[in-house]
C-alpha cells in the first residue's frame, strides 16, 4: 500500500512539474503534505487512493485539532484537491472525494481602529498647522478638509480623492457619494467639516491665476494621470501627519479612520442598519465585522443598569 501510494504521489509530483510548471517550493509542499496525510490515514488502515470524503474530513478534523492554522489547514486541503482531481483525470478514481470538502473558514479579523482620543489629537494637530500663514497653506488646509470628510462621513478613500469640485458650491449639511457599482448615497456633514471645506474653497479662490488647478473637475486636483489626488499619496500624507500628533504611525490608515468612524456611531449608540447605509455596504453581513463594538457597549449597558449586575458588583 505504501510503496503504490507513493508511486501515485511521484507521478502526481512529476504532472504537476510538467504540465504545471510547478516551483520547487510548491512541489515540496505539495510531497509534505500528502506525505503527512498518507501517515494519518495508515495509521487507520486506510489508503491514500481509497480514502473517503469522510476521511480526508476527518483528516481536516485532525489537523483543527493540532492546533493548525485556518490558512494551513486550507494549503493541505489544496494539496488534497490537487492530487485526487489527478487520480480521478488518470482515471485510477471513479470520483473526487474532495469536491464536497468545504474549506476552512478563516476567522475574521476585526478591524484597526483608532479612539476616540487618537482621532481628536489627529485633527486638533491638522486644524493647528492650518492655521499657520506660512507657505503652503493650501496643502494643509486640504489635509484638514481631507481628514474632516474622511471622520465626519466614513466614505472610502477612493471615494474622498474622487469627489468633484462643484462639492464646494454644495451649502447643505449633506454630500452625496458615489460608490461601488455606481451607486450614490447621502451622508451627513459635521459643522467641523463644513468648515473645513468652505475654508479650503476660500484658499483655493483666493490663490485665483496661481491655482494651476482652476479648471479642475476634481475638489483635490493633483498632476497625476487621473488629475485627482492619488490614495497612496494621501495615505502617506496622513501617516506623516499622524506622526507629528504622536500616533503611531502603523497604527493609521485612510481604512483606519473609516473603521474609526464605524465603530465610533455603534459606540455612541448608532444602529447598525444605519451605519450600513452611511457606509455604503451591499450586505449587513460585511457591516457585521463591527458586531465587537455593539457587544462590548451591550455588556456595559447591561453592567451599569441590570439589578443583578449591580448587585453582584455590591453584595450585602
Amino acid at each position: 500500500m505504501t510503496d503504490l501510494s507513493g508511486a501515485h504521489v511521484e507521478a502526481f509530483l512529476e504532472m504537476m512539474s510538467a504540465e504545471r510548471g510547478a516551483a520547487a517550493n510548491t512541489l515540496e509542499s505539495y510531497q509534505r503534505d500528502l506525505v503527512n496525510l498518507r501517515d494519518y490515514l495508515t495509521r487507520r488502515k486506510i489508503s491514500l487512493i481509497a480514502a473517503t470524503t469522510a476521511d480526508l474530513s476527518g483528516y481536516l478534523g485532525h489537523l483543527a485539532a493540532q492546533g493548525f492554522a485556518a490558512s494551513s489547514q486550507a494549503r493541505h486541503l489544496s494539496a488534497m484537491r490537487q492530487f485526487y482531481k489527478f487520480l480521478y483525470a488518470e482515471t485510477l478514481r471513479t470520483d473526487d472525494p474532495t469536491s464536497i470538502l468545504d474549506a476552512p473558514k478563516k476567522a475574521r479579523s476585526l478591524p484597526k481602529v483608532l479612539s476616540e482620543a487618537d482621532v481628536s489629537k489627529l485633527l486638533a494637530r491638522a486644524v493647528e498647522e492650518a492655521a499657520s500663514e506660512e507657505p503652503g497653506r493650501i496643502a494643509r488646509l486640504r489635509m484638514l478638509a481631507l481628514l474632516e470628510l474622511l471622520y465626519a462621513t466614513g466614505m472610502r478613500v477612493s471615494e474622498l480623492v474622487c469627489l468633484p469640485v462643484k462639492v464646494l458650491d454644495h451649502e447643505g449639511r449633506f454630500l452625496m457619494i458615489r460608490g461601488k457599482g455606481n451607486k450614490e448615497r447621502l451622508v451627513p456633514l459635521s459643522r467641523s467639516a463644513i468648515a473645513a471645506l468652505a475654508a479650503y474653497g476660500r484658499a483655493r479662490a483666493s490663490a485665483g491665476e496661481t491655482d494651476r488647478h482652476a479648471d479642475s473637475p476634481w475638489l483635490f486636483p493633483s498632476i497625476s494621470k487621473e488629475g485627482h489626488l492619488p490614495r497612496q499619496v494621501f495615505a502617506r500624507d496622513l501617516k506623516d501627519l499622524a506622526a507629528r500628533a504622536g500616533i503611531r504611525v502603523a497604527a493609521i490608515s485612510p481604512h483606519v479612520l473609516r473603521h474609526a468612524f464605524a465603530s465610533h456611531l455603534l459606540q455612541n449608540g448608532a444602529d447598525l442598519r444605519v451605519v450600513q447605509e452611511l457606509l455604503g455596504h451591499s450586505d449587513i453581513s460585511t457591516t457585521q465585522i463591527y458586531t465587537h463594538v455593539l457587544e462590548e457597549r451591550l455588556r456595559e449597558v447591561v453592567e451599569m443598569h441590570h439589578p443583578l449586575a449591580k448587585s453582584a458588583k455590591n453584595p450585602d
